[in-house]
């Protein structure tokens, strides 16, 4: 068997003897133009020419992250599955990242910061949980782990997902017709959507401008699912209180990007959840071995719905 490896980001130095360790049987080496032809592709945002040399010739394509639109938009071969990570420790990340961010917002921390480092001892009146509804967009793995850890804060938590859930504690809507439902129930929004043309853009002034007065947004997922100048609109309107970003249309995001400079917008480098390789290589090498065996594997990407 033979496995080829191939990221624009991760260090192959490290990937490629963790694969060959859990893969003995599999001779694992870096992709080269014009090398030979493998049966399993490992990849993150591969070139094209990659797909074309290999794809005739795979049984399978393994994307190692949980977002797989940046290999959507290639040229993929035919009837070979491009499976996604379900896991792989990034779900718990993006829980204790959003967590934080929703806790971080409700307690008022960020302006506790602004008073001491202005040397100012200040306290604010406590603010009812009720009060703050958290809603998540998307129910898939990390989702849903975020929603139901979000119950455990004793917050009110609604889910919207394109189909219908049931998560204990979680108030669930789903479908285009219930989204505005969502909205009007919601206050702090977390986006865990996967990016597909039906929910580019879907951050936008009449999403947005339906949440709570007072609302606040944290996008987690892509950063084109958020029109940057129209949440800068609404904040700057009063309509929201602010927003947690870690994702960007373009990363890193630009010096001069209003954003940097924003006193109600806190930013991070896209570090919600990063891939951690031995859970990641371990959850590939039993898919493949259960791919030889014949056996159906979990996390087969759906072409038709982009995720």
């Amino acid at each position: 068997m033979r496995i080829t490896y191939c990221s624009a980001d991760m260090d192959a130095a490290s990937w490629i003897p963790g694969l060959q360790a859990a893969i003995p049987g599999a001779e694992v080496t870096l992709w080269e133009p014009g090398g030979p032809p493998a049966d399993y592709a490992v990849v993150w945002k591969p070139p094209q020419q990659l797909l074309d040399e290999q794809g005739p010739h795979l049984k399978a394509i393994f994307n190692t992250g949980a977002g797989v639109d940046a290999i959507l938009k290639l040229r993929l071969p035919p009837h070979v599955p491009v499976i996604r990570l379900d896991d792989a420790g990034m779900s718990v990340q993006m829980a204790e990242y959003v967590c934080h961010a929703v806790i971080r917002h409700f307690r008022e921390f960020d302006a506790y910061d602004r008073d001491t480092d202005n040397g100012k001892w200040s306290f604010r009146k406590p603010r009812s949980r009720a009060e703050f509804p958290v809603g998540v967009l998307g129910l898939g793995v990390l989702g849903e782990r975020v929603a139901r850890t979000l119950t455990q804060f004793d917050f009110p938590v609604n889910g919207w997902s394109q189909t219908p859930k049931d998560i204990s504690g979680v108030a669930c809507y789903h479908g285009k017709a219930q989204l505005n439902d969502f909205l009007a129930a919601t206050r702090v929004v977390v986006c865990l959507l996967p990016l597909t043309p039906e929910t580019e853009n879907i951050l936008n002034a009449d999403t947005l401008g339906r949440l709570q007065s007072g609302g606040y947004v944290i996008n987690v997922a892509r950063g084109a699912h958020l029109v940057d100048a129209d949440l800068i609109a609404l904040i700057d309107s009063g309509h929201l209180a602010g927003a947690q970003l870690d994702v960007f249309r373009t990363e890193p995001l630009p010096k001069g990007h209003p954003f940097w400079a924003h006193p109600k917008i806190a930013i991070t480098p896209h570090t919600s959840a990063r891939t951690l390789r031995s859970e990641s290589i371990a959850q590939i090498a039993r898919k493949i071995e259960a791919l030889e065996c014949g056996q159906a594997v979990a996390g087969v990407v759906d072409m038709d719905r982009g995720y």
